[in-house]
């Protein structure tokens, strides 16, 4: 399946457990991997025939900045579910969230969540 990735999108948002994140807030980056047919984009050279980058981009960028949520999990969860809804032709979505600033005291590079959610007959599933 042919592949557009978004790499290391950067956003500030208030996801955490803990209040301190809720209320200061920090960096995140997400990583999404769309798999959808991009041979007819190939031939045409148009717009319509793919999806556009910079609208997912917004999306994203809307879900992070906009919403709180307190797990990683969750909101990887809802922008593949958002994606997969928005744009039909995407029939699978990898998203990755990575927190590079965890408020606790270990020494590492951050943690990263990472989902994979497929279309399958018109329904949204989780890949095993």
């Amino acid at each position: 399946m042919d592949k557009i990735i978004l790499t290391r999108m950067a956003f500030y948002g208030y996801h955490g457990v803990f209040a301190e994140e809720n209320k200061l807030g920090q960096q995140f980056y997400i990583d999404a991997e769309l798999s959808l047919p991009l041979d007819e984009a190939g031939r045409s050279d148009e717009l319509e025939h793919t999806v556009n980058y910079a609208e997912v981009y917004h999306t994203i960028q809307g879900i992070v900045e906009g919403k709180t949520f307190r797990l990683l999990e969750a909101l990887a969860e809802n922008i593949a579910s958002t994606l997969l809804q928005t744009y039909t032709s995407i029939n699978e979505i990898k998203v990755r969230v990575i927190k590079p600033h965890p408020p606790f005291k270990i020494f590492f590079e951050g943690v990263t969540v990472e989902i994979t959610r497929k279309r399958e007959a018109g329904w949204i599933q989780h890949k095993s």
